[in-house]
């Protein structure tokens, strides 16, 4: 995936919300008096309904919304970004603190209740080589409230937000460094004031964003955020123009330092570079050589083992911290299911954020009961590009967390493919999926 240039490769660093570092994490939730039993949860604290939440970071409100539950007498927190909702069940209490662990990654909402129908904590990731804390509140918001408040402009008054529009964009850190990147935006279909889309990159894709156009002081303004745990995104553009959607420019946060601008021109045509030709193979390597441990104790896996002899084998570079990867893990899970007896195997590589092998392997273990993934996890190495390189050095180089290579019934690599663009890009993640089923046939057919 593709992030803030202040946050690529930099000892393990991908993201505001996927710093990649190696300490080791904290396993406890951050609480006023340590870890609790997982119990309901006060109404007084979390009561049932919708609410907005704002991480505070940079000078700058991330907004996202989440809807409260019960589900089986204990509650559930459910995190709304565009389309996708992210359901998160491990809650628990210690004295005023209510801990909310943020699905497979090693991070939580802490909170505490502030008056009626208010909360306010500490968005924490545990496994940074810092510590990573970013404050958080929320108040009780009604379904169909704005996520950006403001004097909030009619979506459909932009005709190329109805049907949804294609940007031809540039992100530019503040070190300089450019990358290009395709963007969509559109009117929510369910609320005319809304608006959803992504950014997607040569490694990746910035998921689910959703907003709303708002009018500031300087002119009219496409604001766009998202937060699923890992990370916290806020993209605030101003129109050149009003009413006049042809070009933006503006600002990308990302949680506690991350920072880019951007610029984006309306292009239906605009494309990125193929993602099946951005690396490869170093001259005169056809195979890769690698025996990892598996992440059960006392295991290895090896592309050599007798398991894969004679079949056609998926590669998938991925990390437990990586939404991108989730994206991809989500997909490939359930198509193993369905296709393990043609004759196909995947092999997940996994890089975490630790060293310590017992501590990578916890999580990604955890990653494959919470996904239900059936297909064999490795402990590969830490959460680094360049040291995922490394550790395959027939590669010409790893770009992206994920990444997936296709090896034939003898073994050769025969396709690499960088980043994957999810099911938030929309047609792209079905293009995405037509590419990956067609290169599997072919190969099963050999």
């Amino acid at each position: 995936m593709s992030f803030p240039a202040s946050f690529r490769p930099v000892a393990a660093s991908l993201s505001l919300a996927l710093l990649l570092g190696s300490c080791q994490p904290n396993s406890k939730p951050e609480t006023a008096a340590g870890g609790g039993d997982l119990m309901e949860v006060g109404s007084s604290t979390l009561s049932a309904g919708t609410w907005r939440g704002v991480l505070s970071a940079q000078g700058q409100e991330i907004p996202f919304l989440f809807d409260v539950a019960q589900d089986g007498g204990k509650p559930t927190v459910t995190l709304r970004n565009g389309e996708e909702r992210l359901k998160l069940d491990e809650i628990s209490t210690a004295g005023d603190s209510t801990t909310i662990r943020l699905g497979v990654f090693d991070a939580a909402l802490v909170v505490r209740a502030d008056g009626a129908d208010k909360l306010k904590g500490t968005w924490v990731k545990y496994d940074g080589k810092e510590p990573y804390r970013v404050p958080f509140a929320a108040s009780k918001a009604s379904a169909g409230a704005d996520l950006f408040r403001g004097e909030s402009k009619l979506a459909p008054v932009f005709g190329d937000l109805v049907q949804g529009a294609t940007f031809r964009v540039e992100f530019k850190g503040d070190d300089g460094e450019t990358y290009p990147a395709v963007g969509l935006i559109q009117q929510d279909p369910a609320n005319n004031h809304g608006l959803t889309g992504t950014f997607l990159t040569t490694t990746g894709d910035y998921r689910y964003l959703a907003g709303n156009i708002v009018l500031k002081a300087d002119g009219e303004h496409i604001m766009l955020s998202t937060f699923d745990g890992s990370h916290g995104f806020l993209f605030d553009a101003k129109l050149a123009k009003p009413g006049n959607i042809n070009n933006l420019s503006g600002h990308f946060y990302s949680g506690k330092k991350g920072h880019e601008t951007w610029t984006a021109v309306l292009d239906s045509n605009a494309k990125l570079p193929d993602a099946n030709s951005l690396t490869g193979m170093k001259p005169g390597q056809k195979k890769l050589d690698f025996k990892f441990p598996n992440v059960y104790e006392g295991g290895s896996i090896s592309p050599s083992d007798p398991k894969y002899k004679g079949k056609v084998v998926v590669l998938q570079i991925l990390g437990s911290w990586c939404p991108n990867c989730m994206d991809e893990t989500n997909f490939l899970a359930p198509w193993y299911e369905k296709n393990k007896s043609r004759g196909v195997e995947i092999i997940g590589l996994g890089y975490e954020r630790t060293p310590d092998q017992t501590l990578a392997s916890k999580k990604l273990i955890k990653m494959k009961e919470r996904m239900n993934v059936g297909y064999d996890l490795a402990v590969a190495g830490i959460a680094d590009k360049d040291a995922a390189a490394k550790s395959l050095p027939q590669l010409q180089s790893v770009l992206a967390f994920p990444t997936t290579i296709f090896l034939d019934k003898k073994g050769e690599v025969r396709k690499i493919h960088t980043g994957f663009s999810g099911p938030g890009t929309g047609k792209y993640y079905q293009e995405e999926i037509a590419d990956f089923n067609k290169t599997v046939d072919m190969l099963l057919k050999e």
